[in-house]
């Protein structure tokens, strides 16, 4: 009968009213959660007409649809490890519960923002209990290649900020100028010695030490120094011994001019690069002494012994002091002597269809069979876009569209509820119409 088919279109209208109503409540409630997704009803027209000519009221049912595809402003924080994403892609975390278990690998979960501290054990967390994925860089900074398409091989983030981390030394510059009136004839002959630290692989101070001697002629200059490099940490032991002659024409004079082979040990002279290369207790390390005939590295002038400019790489032991986050996701220690180290990097998780993702408590989703298999990107390739730090992205409900939602909602209701009421004065009128 029409009129109770009425009846049931009334009722399925303040059913899916009361859907629509609830789900922006939801939404106002959460206005400032950070890195809530709004949900939204979606209406659909239910159609129980035949082809009788009489018609029936079908009525109408909801669908509700959570936009995890939408992406809220982002505001600035001042903590280093608050973490966003600028466009598509997700951050992996996992539950500490499930990490601290030791139940092998914790299942992996998504969001897209989360404000991650240090907790007494060092692994990055919320307050919630999330904790940050990554993959672990090996110990020199470089990030092994790891399966994409599984979750297996992430970690959960965990540091020690009192770990210390040593550089050794590879690379040491000398720019000295040694007197030229050593090198004439009456000269002492004495050696000019030169110590220089260096850091071994255990971040331990040494020495090498360059005596320079020269070579004093009966009469003239002669304008050669032998040069020795001998390692503290081998005892005293000679690394490097070569023969050196600089320049003494105008337009060149006191520039290098030639550099001998090894007398004893020490690695040939690169004249492209203007360095020798010598083997410390701690592994080779290269002396850039400078190229032919230019000013940088090796002088010889004027009656004065300057070791103008001694520079070299590496650091002592230090502690570590910070965590940063940059946007590719790679996580850099930075410790009190000015060493940098990655330690991990956070990949991007991105879905086919984020809108299909199971959503939990926590502002977390999780994979399903609509939203298709993730694959872990580098941040900022593929389709994936970058991870912000000192950022959190805010909600993406619209509080003053919600509440013009609500007024269409309430006007709705109270529309199918008259329908509602005026069916059942029809049919107490039809009732009476018995009587």
């Amino acid at each position: 009968m029409t009129i109770s088919s009425s009846l049931n279109a009334g009722v399925a209208g303040l059913s899916s009213n009361a859907t629509r109503l609830a789900t922006i409540s939801d939404n106002i409630a959460n206005s400032s959660t950070r890195g809530y997704k709004r949900v939204e009803a979606e209406f659909s027209a239910m159609v129980t007409s035949g082809s009788t000519g009489t018609y029936t009221a079908g009525g109408v049912r909801t669908t509700t649809n959570r936009l995890i595809s939408e992406h809220g402003a982002l505001v600035t924080t001042n903590n280093a490890t608050d973490l966003a994403v600028r466009g598509t892609g997700f951050l992996p975390v996992a539950q500490a519960t499930e990490v601290l278990a030791g139940n092998g690998n914790p299942q992996m979960y998504m969001t897209t923002t989360a404000s991650f501290r240090l907790d007494a054990e060092g692994y990055l967390r919320t307050d919630s209990g999330l904790m940050l994925l990554g993959w672990p860089a090996n110990a020199d900074s470089s990030i092994p290649t790891f399966a994409r398409d599984t979750s297996a091989s992430l970690q959960p983030i965990q540091i020690a900020l009192n770990q210390y981390l040593s550089e050794p030394t590879t690379a040491i510059t000398l720019g000295v100028n040694l007197p030229a009136t050593e090198t004439t004839a009456g000269a002492s002959g004495a050696a000019l010695d030169l110590p220089v630290e260096y850091f071994d692989n255990l971040g331990r101070s040494e020495a090498l030490n360059v005596s320079f001697t020269p070579t004093v002629p009966g009469s003239g200059s002669s304008n050669e120094w032998t040069v020795e490099i001998t390692d503290s940490a081998s005892g005293g032991a000679v690394i490097g011994d070569y023969t050196i002659i600089f320049d003494n024409t105008p337009g060149a004079g006191g520039t290098l001019a030639s550099v001998s082979a090894p007398i004893s040990s020490g690695g040939t002279y690169d004249p492209v690069a203007g360095s020798i290369i010598v083997t410390a207790a701690g592994g080779p390390i290269e002396l850039t002494i400078g190229q032919l005939f230019t000013n940088g590295g090796l002088t010889q002038r004027s009656d004065s012994f300057a070791p103008l400019n001694i520079a070299k790489n590496g650091s002592p032991a230090g502690n570590m002091t910070s965590v940063e986050v940059d946007e590719s996701g790679l996580v850099y220690a930075f410790f009190d002597t000015g060493i940098t180290s990655v330690i991990f990097q956070i990949p991007l998780v991105d879905v086919p269809n984020p809108n299909g993702m199971i959503a939990l408590n926590n502002q977390v989703f999780q994979p399903s069979a609509e939203s298709g298999s993730f694959f872990l990107w580098d941040a900022g390739d593929g389709p994936t876009g970058e991870i912000v730090p000192y950022a959190r992205e805010e909600s993406t409900t619209d509080v003053a569209a919600e509440l013009t939602d609500m007024i269409q909602t309430q006007r709705a209701y109270s529309s199918n509820a008259k329908v509602i009421q005026t069916v059942d004065e029809m049919l107490q009128e039809t009732t009476n119409i018995k009587r």
